[in-house]
């Protein structure tokens, strides 16, 4: 759990970039690959991603603009990619504006439980990680390069001069 709001930020930053370079390798077409018949699709997954981190953070109190039309998918990966590029940079910004190491001791309800502050924040990344997961295994279905993200990807072991790891 976090104890200053630099600890935060510099968590987030290391998330919010590999979750970039994961938005940033969606292409149009990409965007409709599908979990399962009913189940959402990597567009919809990426756009629930950006537009939820202000309405998750307006609930606990710090006010960030909120992503227009959020109920709608874009039809552009790009505009996925950059909506959730400001909305990274706008997060840092609200939150050391409006939070200090204090405030994360602050105990709130969020989803039915009382937490401090330091721990809601790690459950807000941790959201991110959730999803930036299953979209990966959506990229791979619909036949893109997954970058790495704690390590090198299949892709990229070749690219360091290493041997894939037996499957």
């Amino acid at each position: 759990m976090y104890t200053t709001i630099a600890e935060f930020i510099q968590e987030w930053n290391q998330e919010a970039a590999s979750t970039q370079k994961v938005m940033d390798t969606l292409t149009d077409a990409s965007l409709q690959q599908q979990v399962s018949p009913n189940g959402r699709t990597l567009g919809r997954i990426a756009w629930h991603i950006t537009t939820s981190i202000p309405e998750l953070f307006s609930q606990f109190g710090i006010k960030m603009d909120m992503v227009k039309n959020s109920d709608t998918v874009p039809s552009s990966a790009k505009e996925i990619a950059e909506s959730f590029r400001k909305v990274s940079a706008d997060t840092v910004e609200a939150v050391k504006q409006q939070w200090t190491d204090e405030s994360l001791k602050q105990v709130q309800n969020a989803f039915g439980r009382d937490f401090p502050n330091a721990a809601i924040l790690s459950l807000l990344i941790k959201h991110i990680i959730h999803h930036r997961g299953q979209m990966t295994v959506l990229m791979r279905q619909a036949g893109l390069q997954v970058p790495g993200v704690y390590g090198p990807s299949k892709e990229e072991w070749s690219k360091l001069g290493m041997e894939l790891p037996k499957i």
